[in-house]
């Protein structure tokens, strides 16, 4: 099979680069394309440089029409209104469109939905294959462990994260809600301060770390009767993110239009 080739959103970033340089190590891939904001000071600066390989001869640019024109599709950890964008682009071209970005609102989601009519989206909030089998494993212990165990996620990444809880954490979340059977939008807890009061039965608790250059740390805690099971993903490199997506890439080039997570892709869905 021909080499798919990919455009990289956000090329300029740190998960851009990392994504340019999965791209040029992968046999599997080509890479079509580099996209920037418009306004960024590194439009036209070569995608190779910047990822710390040899010059490649693509440069980044700000209009990704013409470049989804030439690509099988776009792998996008950006921003939630250019990653809505993209969403609409890719169904415009039907093209395939793997979407790793986090802090998406509700309508934003709605967005995406409507375009993966005529696109096929894989959006995750972790594109990490080790993140997602946790995911199918706390929904597994969330289903097994009855409301006696408590659930608390807790998380610490890099201090120039804008979002919190991370979107790793919030795919937890709503693991662990589908195992229990429970909304997460009605039972989470996402901040404790003051005299809180005693914790709610049956809710799924939240809480976030920022500071220095960590990658991403995720736990799952059931905290129980005299006993508690924790389970926990370490992330020691971006180049994670990048082969999981590049792996749900690769799934997608041959799935009909519609909007998947990285459990279709990996076969989890039933665990």
């Amino acid at each position: 099979m021909a080499e798919m080739r990919l455009v990289v959103a956000g090329a300029g970033g740190r998960m851009g680069r990392t994504l340019v340089k999965a791209i040029t190590d992968g046999k599997e891939f080509a890479l079509a394309g580099a996209l920037e904001d418009a306004r960024s000071p590194l439009i036209g600066s070569d995608s190779g440089t910047l990822a710390g390989l040899p010059e490649n001869g693509t440069k980044l640019v700000g209009d990704a029409g013409p470049l989804l024109a030439k690509a099988d599709g776009i792998v996008d950890f950006t921003a939630p209104v250019a990653s809505v964008a993209f969403a609409a682009l890719a169904a415009k071209a039907g093209k395939v469109h793997i979407l790793g970005t986090t802090g998406l609102t509700a309508a934003d989601e709605a967005r995406i939905k409507d375009a993966a009519k005529s696109a096929v989206i894989v959006k995750s909030g972790n594109m990490s294959l080790g993140v997602n089998l946790l995911a199918a494993l706390t929904r597994r212990v969330a289903r097994t462990l009855d409301n006696s165990f408590d659930i608390e996620i807790l998380e610490m990444h890099h201090n120039q994260k804008v979002d919190a809880p991370s979107g790793t954490a919030l795919l937890l979340g709503r693991a662990a809600a589908e195992g229990r059977g429970i909304d997460v939008d009605k039972r989470s807890v996402r901040s404790r301060d003051g005299h809180t009061g005693a914790r709610k039965t049956g809710d799924i608790g939240f809480a976030a770390l920022r500071g220095g250059s960590v990658v991403g740390e995720h736990s799952v805690i059931f905290a129980g009767p005299a006993e508690r099971v924790e389970l926990t993903h370490k992330a020691e490199d971006r180049m994670i993110f990048a082969r999981g997506a590049l792996h749900a890439a690769l799934w997608a080039r041959n799935q009909k239009p519609g909007l998947y997570s990285m459990m279709d892709v990996l076969g989890l869905k039933e665990f």
